[in-house]
């Protein structure tokens, strides 16, 4: 499997370092933000370091796409918000700040201030609380 030495996401891949899983399969990995934008944000991302979307497979978007529109039906259930935005950033000058591919899924108000990093580290039992909650009710692979 494709891994960058020194990138988080792959340490958090490989299980080196912690995260709270939301989804996983043999392809891509789902867990909460460390500093989550709004309560419930996810990211979603393939376990084969690609940087950007330029790098990025088709297959392998494919299967993020996928698995993100499994998991947004059960953020909605869990964090019930008014709306839920897709962002994903490709290079410094975009705001990538994490040199591998991610789809953030954040969860929104009605007058939400526009963010897709948060300021704060999340609260770690409201992060895995709303981890198991949210992982629950992620959508069978069929189902979509």
């Amino acid at each position: 499997m494709r891994q960058q030495p020194g990138c988080i996401f792959c340490r958090i891949v490989s299980g080196e370092a912690p995260c709270d899983r939301v989804h996983e399969d043999e392809h891509v990995l789902a867990f909460m933000d460390l500093f989550p934008a709004e309560e419930g944000h996810v990211l979603v991302i393939p376990r084969e370091h690609y940087a950007d979307l330029y790098e990025m497979p088709a297959e392998s978007l494919r299967r993020v796409v996928t698995v993100s529109r499994r998991i947004a039906p059960a953020l909605r259930e869990v964090v019930k918000p008014a709306g839920l935005r897709i962002v994903q950033l490709n290079g410094e000058a975009a705001g990538q700040t994490v040199f591998h591919y991610h789809l953030h899924l954040i969860p929104c108000g009605a007058a939400g201030e526009l963010r897709v990093h948060g300021r704060a580290q999340g609260d770690p039992a409201r992060l895995a609380a709303l981890a198991a909650a949210i992982a629950a009710r992620v959508e069978p692979s069929n189902a979509v």
